[in-house]
């Protein structure tokens, strides 16, 4: 039958992955780092996902296509239910590197002597385990209280110093809405329902795609209704700070 049906123009498309929280039907998802249509009897066609494209990749047009599939929709967005149940209250599976813990840190000192300056802005500021978003628990108890930082993964390669300006008395969580397929702001919501987090610094990357992580928090906010001091630092690729 001929319908109206999404098209996604993959050069334009930067894989932030925000169309795909935008759809109600769950028809999108990033395969290797794009926006996909996974099944055309997914896609009611009413566009939905469009106006949240930030490089107008998204457009509609009409062509012989599958007819929407209402149950088919209802079965895939249960299933996605379950998976993101999963996600945000993790079943322990008894693997050392995801149970949290809490890591003491001593305060730094710094001598005069240039050298030991250097070695104590070394040392790691990270305060607990895991720091990946997909692996914490919301009711890990280093988020009560605590100043959070959320950060693209690869801020942390770019940014020389992210853990003495940035990673130093916060609890630190890092993602790439990019590679991870899932929605970042479920988790983030989760958080903020069960603690009481003081303050949220968000720390992206320049490229566009890393404007999800950014997206994503915001998100979280408005599903968790809590007003939450947060703000946005922009890394450029050469390591440079850009305050938006």
């Amino acid at each position: 039958m001929k319908r109206n049906i999404i098209k996604i123009d993959e050069e334009k498309c930067n894989g932030c992955g925000i169309c795909i929280t935008a759809c109600h039907e769950g028809a999108l998802q990033l395969i290797d780092g794009k926006a996909r249509l996974i099944s055309e009897s997914y896609c009611d066609g009413l566009g939905a996902c469009l106006p949240e494209c930030p490089t107008g990749a998204i457009s509609i047009e009409e062509r012989e296509a599958n007819p929407f599939n209402e149950e088919a929709v209802k079965a895939n967005m249960e299933k996605k239910a379950v998976e993101k149940a999963a996600s945000v209250h993790p079943v322990p599976c008894g693997c050392p590197g995801s149970m949290a813990r809490t890591i003491e840190r001593k305060p730094a000192t710094y001598a005069a002597d240039e050298s030991a300056v250097h070695k104590a802005r070394s040392e790691s500021q990270l305060r607990q385990w895991p720091c990946q978003i997909k692996l914490v628990s919301p009711q890990a108890p280093y988020f009560e209280n605590a100043h959070l930082l959320v950060a693209a993964d690869c801020t942390a390669f770019a940014y020389a110093n992210i853990h003495e300006d940035f990673i130093r008395n916060r609890i630190t969580i890092i993602g790439c809405p990019k590679l991870d397929e899932v929605d970042y702001s479920e988790k983030l919501a989760a958080i903020l329902s069960y603690n009481n987090i003081k303050s949220i610094t968000v720390l992206r990357m320049e490229v566009p795609c890393c404007g999800g992580i950014a997206s994503a928090v915001k998100n979280a906010l408005i599903k968790s209704g809590k007003m939450i001091p947060w703000n946005v630092i922009t890394i450029t690729t050469d390591g440079q700070i850009i305050e938006d």
